[in-house]
């Protein structure tokens, strides 16, 4: 069967949607919305020269996706991505294998000397890696939370003194404190490829303007007036609900308060009508995965992510 590899027309509402349905049906652990593609697309830094590649057939079906991009806010230079999904139903037929190659291609042409990609811990996606040349490094966790059974935790009676939880909807008018706390949780975060937040306008472009970010679900903890944790939300504004990153500025850790601002988000999200709930967490951020075993989240699946040095060719191509 022949296979077109083309751009995602994000101006198509049939063909953004057909993306989504890949994108859910191969990995049912993210939250994704037609919104949500379109404004990845949209609000993409220029250095990152991302793309949302398509698989279809001759006929018009959507096999499979790709992004592929530049880490521009890596502290190491020349680092790419690139994450495929093809159809559960449709694998078998080379979408995978000309996606990843395509993404390569544009990865190289664009600076890139490595090429990093997440893959599902599972006997054939692991295959298909090591065919293409890619080798392991670190894991992570998806975490999932049954929000309609689950017994949270209560919420206290009382909050300790000098500690007041907001909405991050309460820091509107200037959310400079909140991008001061997601900079330092993220240079602190493990990972093979770090990333440095030191664009303000960036991150207000692709994190605060975010359709999928709830900012009424997003929680922050406050110390005497000044905003020292946040736990942030995502939803598809249906039932599915998602941790996008939990963090604390460095000198108030240990004092439970990214715990306290997750657990009053999680409570809201119940009650605004979510059941399910997603996190991930690395496999080596024990400090976070113990506070999500607390609130009674359970692994739901592994990924690795796989790297290749550009520039070499593929094992047996």
């Amino acid at each position: 069967m022949s296979i077109l590899i083309r751009d995602l027309r994000a101006d198509d509402l049939q063909d953004v949607e057909s993306v989504v349905r890949v994108r859910r049906a191969a990995l049912p652990f993210l939250i994704t919305s037609a919104g949500d593609l379109t404004f990845e697309l949209s609000s993409a830094h220029p250095a990152k020269h991302h793309r949302v590649l398509v698989a279809q057939t001759p006929d018009g079906e959507v096999l499979g996706t790709a992004q592929a991009g530049i880490a521009h806010d890596s502290p190491r230079p020349g680092q790419g991505y690139v994450n495929a999904y093809v159809d559960p139903a449709r694998r078998g037929l080379g979408a995978g294998r000309l996606l990843l190659r395509t993404a390569e291609e544009h990865l190289a042409a664009r600076g890139a000397v490595d090429s990093y990609a997440w893959v599902l811990d599972e006997p054939a996606h692991r295959a298909f890696a090591e065919r293409h040349g890619y080798r392991p490094g670190r894991s992570g966790h998806f975490l999932r939370l049954d929000l309609s059974a689950a017994e949270l935790p209560a919420l206290p009676d009382a909050l300790p003194a000098g500690v007041e939880l907001l909405p991050a909807e309460a820091f509107a008018a200037d959310p400079r404190p909140l991008f001061a706390i997601d900079a330092e949780a993220t240079a602190d975060e493990p990972s093979d490829v770090g990333a440095d937040l030191d664009d303000y306008a960036d991150w207000l472009n692709h994190t605060w303007h975010n359709p999928s970010l709830d900012k009424e679900l997003t929680i922050v903890a406050l110390v005497d007036g000044r905003a020292v944790a946040f736990s942030a939300a995502r939803t598809d504004g249906a039932t599915r609900y998602g941790s996008a990153m939990t963090g604390t500025l460095r000198a108030f850790r240990g004092r439970g308060l990214a715990k306290l601002a997750k657990n009053a988000s999680l409570h809201r999200a119940r009650a605004a009508g979510y059941t399910e709930a997603f996190t991930g967490n690395d496999s080596g951020n024990e400090p976070m995965l113990a506070i999500n075993r607390w609130f009674g989240y359970e692994i739901c699946a592994t990924e690795t992510r796989f790297t290749r040095r550009l520039g070499t060719q593929w094992p047996n191509s």
